[in-house]
């Protein structure tokens, strides 16, 4: 194939841009900038705030003191009370013993005395 500078080009045209305007709406950007106000006042608001005052953060020490001192209290309670039923226990189980001893020496000094009266009834022969 030659080269032929008379022939015609074939070469497909250049691609055109197309330009798309749209138009000046502007509400969805003053709706995103309300928005971000509305964030940034809460924000501050949140953050800016120390949530509590003296006041209250000392009645929540004073309300978890007093809870500590009832529970406390109680778990002393509890403890006094079972202590209080194991002496009763012990007091009732010596009491018991000593009823028991006291009955063995009565038992005995009634036999002591019922052998004397028997040896001295045959002594004198009655």
């Amino acid at each position: 194939m030659t080269y032929d500078p008379n022939t015609p080009r074939t070469d497909a045209p250049p691609p055109q841009r197309e330009v798309v305007q749209k138009s000046g709406n502007a509400t969805g950007w003053w709706v995103a900038g309300i928005v971000a106000i509305v964030a940034l006042v809460g924000m501050f608001f949140v953050f800016g705030n120390n949530g509590a005052d003296d006041m209250d953060l000392e009645a929540a020490r004073d309300t978890g003191r007093a809870e500590a001192m009832i529970d406390n209290a109680a778990q002393s309670a509890q403890n006094a009370a079972s202590e209080a039923a194991e002496s009763s226990r012990a007091a009732a189980d010596s009491v018991a013993a000593s009823a028991e001893a006291a009955a063995d020496r009565t038992a005995a000094a009634t036999q002591d005395a019922a052998d004397s009266a028997s040896d001295a009834v045959d002594r004198t022969g009655m």
